[in-house]
């Protein structure tokens, strides 16, 4: 069963997230798609938002297919099976990887106009729209982690069963309404998938900051 839109699987994930207990829970929206399904999760756990930035390293010819991922903070994951298959290296990715970490680290300037959420001590929930390859989930873990968060856990609408896996070994703990066996792409379990603009994501950061 697909979702109506972002905002109605933000909800439903929310929802379910009340389930647990969290101790001063704050959730971190992968931008920007992410953020609106982050704004019911914060609503529903009374928990403030903010985003972490992880952009997806694109291979030269299909720029849509994830061979990597990097972070504002310049940590770099690569995905070495998909390399391999493609016939690249590290190496050959060098450029394109320096300016993924430039564009992530503009895009968190763009968004972290404001002071951002303190995460130290308290449990992080990192929410996306949905996990296709999970290469950029598992590097906003790794960068999160870094700010020694009580616990950090994933939670999404949907996701694919490798990628699942992956965030797992990752992460504390995967939260996922759908893990349908048949997973092609994030956009086909949504009714309304539209792209979510700045403005959007500005003025839901600003709805959730505190």
């Amino acid at each position: 069963m697909r979702f109506r839109d972002r905002v109605s699987a933000g909800r439903q994930l929310g929802m379910e997230l009340t389930k647990y207990g969290w101790t001063a829970p704050v959730v971190l929206a992968l931008p920007r798609g992410g953020v609106p399904v982050a704004a019911g999760v914060a609503a529903e756990l009374q928990a403030p938002l903010d985003v972490v930035v992880a952009r997806k390293i694109g291979a030269p010819a299909q720029p849509e297919l994830a061979v990597g991922a990097v972070t504002a903070d310049g940590a770099v994951f690569y995905d070495d099976r998909t390399l391999a298959a493609l016939g690249l290296s590290r190496r050959d990715l060098a450029r394109r990887t320096e300016a993924t970490i430039a564009e992530a680290r503009r895009k968190q300037e763009r968004y972290r106009s404001s002071a951002r959420v303190p995460v130290r001590g308290r449990d992080v929930l990192i929410v996306d729209d949905g996990l296709a390859t999970g290469l950029t989930a598992l590097a906003a873990v790794h960068a999160v982690l870094h700010q020694r968060p009580l616990s950090v856990s994933l939670a999404v609408p949907v996701g694919s069963s490798a990628a699942i896996r992956r965030l797992e070994a990752a992460a504390d703990a995967v939260y996922c309404l759908r893990r349908p066996p048949h997973f092609r792409a994030v956009g086909e379990w949504y009714h309304d998938f539209t792209q979510v603009t700045d403005d959007e994501v500005d003025e839901l950061l600003e709805a959730y900051s505190s």
